[in-house]
């Protein structure tokens, strides 16, 4: 298993300008509301509630940065749906997510979670589509697999990749963070992506 020797938010970004200065490689993640990315954060940095600060007020439009062990920063994305609605914030941030993807030389892969029990929504398409427009290779994290039926495992994830258009070259992993579940695997496909020798 992955030893976390350091897991510590570093800072909130809203512009380009605020981003730190590009060292460590780095691994975006993205989910729709209620999808268990703050779990999956905790579960994979063994750190019970540090996701908890990309939920603090005022920081719903900016890109959440955290530090693992020295190597790594995990670039938390709260949310979905900046394009839709029409006020200066949401198209800032709009931008800002442009600029991100598309220009940042430290940006490895890009962490979407779903749900595994449903059929991934229109904004799930739309920011797979986004990511791989970029060329950013993609792990797909199935969240709250505990809440499946086994007989339901295969059906559901054939329906995600179906309805993502899922490129066989990513990476689809089942997760579970009560039953610590697909942990070490999406540390895996961390490790590939971003050619860390932490241990």
């Amino acid at each position: 298993m992955v030893k976390i020797k350091k897991a510590e938010y570093i800072l909130s970004a809203a512009w380009k300008s605020q981003w730190p200065k590009e060292s460590f490689p780095e691994m975006c993640l993205a989910g729709r509301s209620n999808v268990g990315k703050s779990s999956f954060i905790n579960a994979m940095l063994s750190r019970n509630g540090l996701a908890k600060v990309s939920s603090t007020p005022g920081k719903t439009r900016t890109l959440n940065f955290f530090n693992v062990n020295d190597a790594l920063y995990f670039v938390d994305v709260p949310g979905y749906g900046y394009a839709k609605v029409a006020n200066n914030v949401t198209k800032q941030f709009g931008k800002t997510m442009d600029e991100y993807i598309s220009e940042r030389q430290t940006l490895r892969g890009f962490i979407l979670l779903v749900d595994y029990r449903h059929k991934p929504t229109k904004d799930d398409v739309m920011m797979y589509e986004f990511v791989k427009h970029h060329g950013v290779p993609v792990i797909v994290v199935a969240t709250k697999e505990d809440k499946l039926k086994r007989n339901d495992l295969k059906k559901n994830e054939k329906l995600i990749k179906d309805t993502l258009h899922f490129d066989p070259s990513d990476t689809f992993i089942r997760f579970s963070s009560l039953k610590k579940k697909g942990i070490q695997e999406a540390w895996n496909a961390i490790y590939e992506l971003c050619d860390l020798d932490f241990e």
